[in-house]
């Protein structure tokens, strides 16, 4: 965690960066708030004993009328000034935390639970974290303002007072600090606790959820968990604020009864001659000014400390080094892709206390051939396609562009040679158009290439008769008020149509070096399916292509056919050299095969290797 100093300067910076102009305007506010009510108090001992004593009273009760006036506007102006200071610096702050995200260009740290949760403080504290620093920062400067006018008075007329208030004082700052120590620490403390209630919140309302959660009657326990997850965080605020009641109400005693003692002196000095009525004036507002200024300044140098320490989770993403550390002498862009892509003696876990993912893994990606990779669930299939993105770097062992180690390319370069389609893909609430788009954002508005991809994913007739062709979007979620009328405005796909879509947005890098294709058909029928391999075989054709899946039937006219099992390659062939082998790929593909086996025995029955390849 970065010191408080730092995040205070670091705040300061950025907010003077945002609005220069509002963060000066906002200090010269500061500093007239706080001369106010001295101000108010000195005119009104004037005043007093002018009337008491003889004398004019037309300037001083003009002067006070007007810094009356002064005292009313500065609360709304200061309000205004905060606001819009506060928009400003919200802006350039978010700017900053997710320009500071999208340098994570690997995937390391999104997917850390420690990072994702400082991540989701910063965000919370980022846009508002500088603006509260400045203001408590400035609300401690405007009570010490006043505090140090109303000390200078006490020291005037009672020093034994002013040693009195500052003793009293200690305790009240000291309190403060440790309550807004506690409070910053228990945001930290809940931060996965909000996230949860959120994640059961989002559950409850998400259409992608809506089915099931419906169809199994789910609403109870996600509402039930939630509220749980509100309870226990509600719970540790009330524990919080009931602290912070019993320790100001004491404080408060304490400050009540330095004033009591000072009124009684204050009144029995005047009835001896000793204070004029101007005086006992200037003095009771000057005990209950020192005591407002203590309390103003300690308030807001506790929410200064607060709002720092949270500000520090902000800091702390934003100064975060890249993820993939820079290749320390890079190339000049990544050359195209001549001769393959090898995996050399490869080890890879996600984390240092984490079971290895890969174990030496060996095999090449030929260049202008179509590689296929299969292996049961947590073989390690989606670590290798990780790698091949740059997602990560292996923690051993290299992945070679045509002998270059990955590491010494631009990653940004090596990633527009590539093509994927991700099992897990998006499905962005955008236009037909811009979801597809989105795969080459220099095709983002070149309609007759977007076509073209969707021709070639098998897509086009669907989203063509569309109520608006591929403008129309892809959501029901609606943002402009104006379109919630409007039937044709969103529309929500199927399943199998998202798969198309996806598959298109992948094809629109025609050409790119690399095309991976991970469970590119999970969502079809077996008609879509066959159509769909069909349209990819074309397309592959010549090219450098990576397919995985399950379906096995999927993956047999591959130019090579890679096998993993707990993270290490098995097997690797051609889909009859493989069944000849009768190894790990030969029993994966008879049991996905058994369905078949009688009709292809009735066929090919005299010839049992031709029954065999036939499988």
């Amino acid at each position: 965690m970065r010191s408080t100093v730092e995040s205070m300067r670091a705040a300061v910076a950025l907010a003077y960066l945002a609005a220069p102009r509002l963060l000066v305007a906002r200090v010269l506010l500061t500093v007239v708030s706080g001369a106010v009510p001295i101000a108010v108090a000195w005119l009104l001992k004037v005043v007093l004993d002018r009337l008491t004593q003889g004398g004019p009273v037309l300037g001083p009760v003009l002067a006070l009328a007007g810094v009356g006036m002064a005292a009313v506007l500065m609360p709304q102006i200061t309000r205004f000034a905060d606001t819009q200071m506060q928009r400003s610096v919200s802006l350039v702050a978010r700017e900053r935390l997710y320009t500071a995200v999208g340098r994570q260009e690997g995937l390391r740290r999104l997917e850390n639970s420690q990072f994702h949760d400082r991540l989701q403080l910063a965000a919370e504290a980022g846009p508002s974290g500088p603006s509260e620093v400045i203001g408590s920062t400035l609300g401690v400067a405007q009570g010490t303002l006043a505090l140090v006018g109303f000390l200078a008075a006490l020291t005037v007329l009672n020093p034994w007072m002013l040693v009195v208030v500052l003793v009293a004082a200690v305790p009240t700052l000291r309190a403060e600090m440790l309550l807004r120590r506690h409070r910053a620490k228990l945001i930290a403390k809940l931060g996965q606790s909000w996230r949860r209630e959120l994640f059961y919140k989002q559950l409850l309302t998400s259409p992608t959820a809506a089915k099931e959660v419906r169809l199994y009657g789910l609403t109870g326990l996600f509402g039930a968990r939630m509220v749980t997850e509100l309870r226990q965080i509600h719970g540790a605020y009330r524990r919080m604020d009931l602290r912070e009641l019993a320790v100001q109400g004491l404080l408060g005693l304490l400050g009540a009864l330095v004033a009591g003692a000072g009124l009684v002196w204050a009144i029995d000095a005047a009835r001896a001659g000793r204070l004029t009525v101007g005086d006992v004036s200037v003095f009771v507002a000057a005990v209950a000014g020192v005591q407002t200024g203590l309390s103003l300044a300690t308030h807001n140098f506790g929410r200064a400390h607060e709002a720092m320490l949270l500000f520090g989770h902000y800091q702390y993403i934003v100064d975060a080094d890249p993820d993939l550390p820079p290749p320390p002498a890079p190339q000049r862009g990544v050359p195209s892709l001549r001769q393959g892509i090898e995996l050399r003696d490869v080890w890879f876990r996600y984390a240092d206390d984490a079971p290895w993912a890969l174990r030496g893994v060996n095999f090449t990606i030929p260049a202008g051939r179509a590689t296929a990779l299969v292996g049961r669930n947590g073989a390690g299939k989606s670590t290798v396609v990780k790698l091949l993105c740059r997602f990560y770097d292996p923690t051993r062992g290299a992945v070679l562009w045509d002998g270059i180690d990955l590491r010494e390319l631009p990653v940004e370069e090596l990633r527009r040679r590539i093509g994927a389609v991700f099992q897990d893909f998006m499905e962005y609430e955008l236009t037909a158009a811009d979801n597809i788009g989105v795969g080459d954002l220099g095709a983002l508005d070149d309609r007759v290439r977007i076509i073209a991809a969707a021709r070639r994913a098998g897509v086009h007739e669907t989203l063509s008769s569309l109520p608006r062709g591929y403008d129309t979007m892809l959501t029901r979620v609606f943002t402009d008020l104006a379109d919630r009328d409007d039937p044709g405005t969103g529309v929500v796909l199927s399943g199998g149509q998202w798969q198309r879509v996806a598959l298109a947005r992948a094809l629109l890098r025609n050409d790119s070096d690399l095309l991976i294709l991970d469970e590119p058909s999970a969502g079809l029928d077996a008609e879509a399916e066959h159509e769909v391999h069909t349209r990819l075989r074309e397309h592959r054709r010549g090219r450098t292509s990576l397919l995985i899946s399950h379906r096995l039937s999927t993956v047999r006219e591959a130019d090579s056919i890679v096998v993993l099992a707990d993270g290490v390659v098995v097997e690797q062939g051609t889909h009859a050299a493989l069944l000849d082998a009768d190894g790990t790929y030969a029993r994966l593909f008879a049991l996905q095969a058994a369905g078949y086996r009688d009709e292809i025995d009735a066929a090919y029955g005299d010839d049992p290797d031709e029954a065999r390849r036939a499988a």
